[in-house]
């Protein structure tokens, strides 16, 4: 027989939070709060719990299964637009990371018709957005993740984070200028990227424990600010743990970067806020090109 859980039993579950991808650099200051006892010291106890190619983050958050994920802001409007509210309990990402890469000599603004990956699993609505309002008529090939296809010459060209895909084409000796590499923070589509998000109904259910969640979690990344080497030995720990395919040096590049696009460009902090001319930015450009059926408003993603 089945039984309701009571608030205090409720209060005792473990928060689970579930990142968008697997282990690595990209949520050091996750693993940073979970190994340095911050989470601890707030009283929440945390499990972090990876997605599986079955089992999505955001299918995890549908289904209850998982508190808390982190999601592109671009992502975020997407799926409340899609009748799922959300709230932003902390923003980390402060720019856009997204590029794409196009074979030697060749620019990505001058190839129509071009077939260029694209992750399966999101993450690449503005570059929808970029593509139709430059004409290029681009087919997307949808991938799981990697750059094999592109390395094997089945692409045109790919999109890739500037923190991950990449310098995985730097390692395989890839030869990468400027001229084959559109940077989407520098063409006006410089819209934040990763920050942990909620179900209403979740944060509504439980607002102090993701409110301390929350503020762990921060303190996580400002330590892994202060303290990169021995952040990237948590991360490793990490990345060993789920079986990985990756190594020390492409994490380190990972976590330099993802720390750099915590910056503000304006201010140069690592302001950790949710800005709303970003918001508005992105809700303009998919309104535009059918990626939205109606504004997300800034106000829609604060937790209250």
């Amino acid at each position: 027989m089945a039984f309701l859980l009571s608030v205090t039993e409720l209060s005792a579950q473990p928060f689970v939070f579930t990142p968008q991808w697997t282990a690595q650099a990209q949520f050091a200051g996750y693993y940073v709060a979970q190994e340095m006892g911050f989470y601890a010291e707030e009283g929440v106890e945390v499990c972090i719990d990876h997605p599986s190619a079955s089992r999505s983050a955001i299918d995890r958050i549908r289904s209850g299964e998982a508190d808390a994920t982190t999601l592109q802001l671009a992502q975020a409007l997407e799926i409340v637009d899609n009748g799922i509210p959300l709230v932003n309990i902390l923003q980390t990402s402060m720019n856009n990371a997204m590029v794409i890469v196009s074979r030697r000599g060749c620019n990505p603004l001058e190839q129509r018709g071009a077939r260029v990956g694209i992750w399966n699993t999101g993450f690449g609505q503005l570059a929808i957005c970029m593509s139709k309002k430059e004409h290029l008529d681009y087919e997307w090939v949808r991938f799981v993740s990697n750059v094999n296809l592109f390395v094997a010459g089945a692409l045109d060209a790919t999109l890739a984070m500037s923190y991950n895909e990449y310098y995985q084409l730097v390692q395989t000796g890839m030869e990468l200028s400027e001229s084959n590499i559109y940077r989407f923070s520098d063409h006006g589509y410089n819209v934040q990227e990763d920050g942990v998000y909620m179900t209403r109904k979740s944060f509504a259910k439980d607002r102090e424990r993701a409110v301390r969640f929350a503020r762990a979690s921060r303190r996580g990344w400002e330590w892994a600010a202060e303290h990169p080497d021995e952040t990237l030995d948590i991360v490793m720990k990490y990345v060993e743990a789920d079986h990985i395919a990756t190594n020390r040096v492409l994490q380190k590049l990972m976590l330099d970067d993802v720390l750099r696009l915590q910056l503000d460009r304006d201010s140069g902090e690592r302001a950790f806020r949710l800005r709303p001319d970003m918001v508005q930015k992105a809700n303009d450009l998919m309104l535009e090109y059918g990626m939205l059926r109606k504004e997300v408003k800034y106000e829609d993603l604060l937790p209250r």
